[in-house]
Parts: C-alpha cells; sequence; structure tokens
C-alpha cells in the first residue's frame, strides 16, 4: 500500500480533469515513446486500489516458486501424472511418463518440500498425490487455456 504522502503526491501530479488524449495515426506517437508514459501516473485512484491490492512480497515470491516448479516439462508430466491417475508409486508415475524412477523421485521430492504433492507410506511403499484440490484447479485452468488456444487456431 502506498503511503499517504506518496498518494496525496501522485494525486497532485496527475491532472484532475485531464483524460488521455485518443490516439490517432502512427505519426500521433514518437519514435520509442511507446515505453514511456507522457503523464506519470494517469489514475491516481485506481494506482491507489491496484497497490493495496497486491500481495506481500514474500507471497509473491512464493508464488513465483510455485510456477517455477510448473515452468519445468518433465515435473509438469509428473504433475499431470498425479491428475490423471491420482495416487501411484513412484514406479508407476515414471513409467506413466517414460521417465527413469531416480528422475520422477527428484521432481517428488521438489514439489512434495513446496506442499503440490503429498506422500502417503504404506510399508516400504510410497504413494503421491496432488496435496491438495487448488493444484487440481490450477492445472486444470492452464490446460483448458491451451486448449482455448488451440481451438482459436
Amino acid at each position: 500500500m502506498l503511503p499517504a504522502e506518496a498518494t496525496a503526491e501522485i494525486a497532485a501530479a496527475a491532472p484532475a480533469t485531464a483524460a488521455p488524449a485518443p490516439v490517432t495515426g502512427a505519426a500521433a506517437v514518437p519514435a520509442g515513446a511507446a515505453e514511456s508514459c507522457a503523464v506519470r501516473v494517469v489514475d491516481a485512484a485506481k494506482v491507489a486500489v491496484v497497490s493495496a491490492a497486491l500481495p506481500e512480497a514474500e507471497t509473491i515470491t512464493e508464488l513465483a516458486q510455485v510456477f517455477g516448479l510448473l515452468s519445468d516439462p518433465g515435473r509438469l508430466r509428473v504433475i499431470i501424472a498425479l491428475l490423471e491417475g491420482g495416487e501411484m508409486c513412484v514406479c508407476d508415475i515414471a513409467a506413466s511418463c517414460g521417465h527413469s524412477e531416480s528422475a520422477v523421485s527428484h521432481a517428488l521430492r521438489l514439489l512434495r518440500a513446496n506442499r503440490v504433492v503429498r506422500v502417503r507410506r504404506a510399508g516400504r511403499m510410497a504413494y503421491y498425490r496432488l496435496d491438495d484440490s487448488h493444484v487440481r484447479m490450477l492445472l486444470d485452468l492452464a490446460l483448458a487455456h491451451v486448449g482455448h488456444g488451440e481451438d482459436a487456431a
């Protein structure tokens, strides 16, 4: 959230009633000006609302870590295998994904440390499953998003 002084400064710097001018034609935007704003803050109220709504830095870091885990194709295959197969042992996950048991074990260790999967032990066997419905929903949404792009093509 922005401090009160910064919010007041932003509000004072922004024109009170000026609306952004419409862009007409290529000549209206000077070369190289596409990445810079003529006015630093156009809508101070919106900036304040968005700044207040942003999660804490620690939450953003944890979120980036989860998305980083999902960015590896090998780990993603393991997660999708668990999404489709439910609870599975390392051997079955490896056979489903076409990876070595060692690679799957390593992926599962990272996923478990980040609370993406959970383990249940039965004697000497370990069975893995997705940790909770949030992981399942995130994957379902991502798969739907990718499928949506394929439908449009």
